[in-house]
C-alpha cells in the first residue's frame, strides 16, 4: 500500500505509523459520566468494513498527522489530508466529517 503524503508525495507504507480510528472524539472532562466516557473512548472500537478514515503518521518523512480515508477491505486509498486541516474545518463547521 502506498499513501500520498499531501507535503512529500507518494510514499510506501513503511514511512507511516498507524495510530487509529479518527472518527473518535474525545469526550467532555466536565461530563458527570466523564470516567465511563473516557473508558469507552480509549478501549472500545468498531470494527469497520469498508470506507473507513484513520489517523496516520509520517515517521519516516515529513512528521506530519494525517487523516486517511481508506477501504479497510481492499486498501484502496480515497484521500489524504493533514488532520490539522480536518481538525480546523470540524471546529468550524460544527460537525464531524
Amino acid at each position: 500500500m502506498r499513501i500520498t503524503c499531501p507535503h512529500c508525495g507518494n510514499r510506501s507504507l513503511d514511512e507511516f505509523i498507524y495510530l487509529g480510528d479518527a472518527t473518535v472524539q474525545r469526550p467532555d472532562p466536565a461530563r458527570p459520566d466523564a470516567l465511563a466516557a473516557f473508558v469507552d473512548y480509549v478501549y472500545q472500537r468498531e470494527n469497520p468494513v469498508g470506507r473507513h478514515r484513520e489517523l496516520w503518521y509520517h515517521n519516516a518523512g515529513c512528521h506530519a498527522w494525517l487523516v486517511v480515508t481508506r477501504d479497510v477491505r481492499t486498501h484502496e486509498i480515497f484521500g489524504v489530508e493533514p488532520a490539522k486541516e480536518v481538525s480546523l474545518s470540524e471546529k468550524t463547521t460544527g460537525a464531524a466529517r
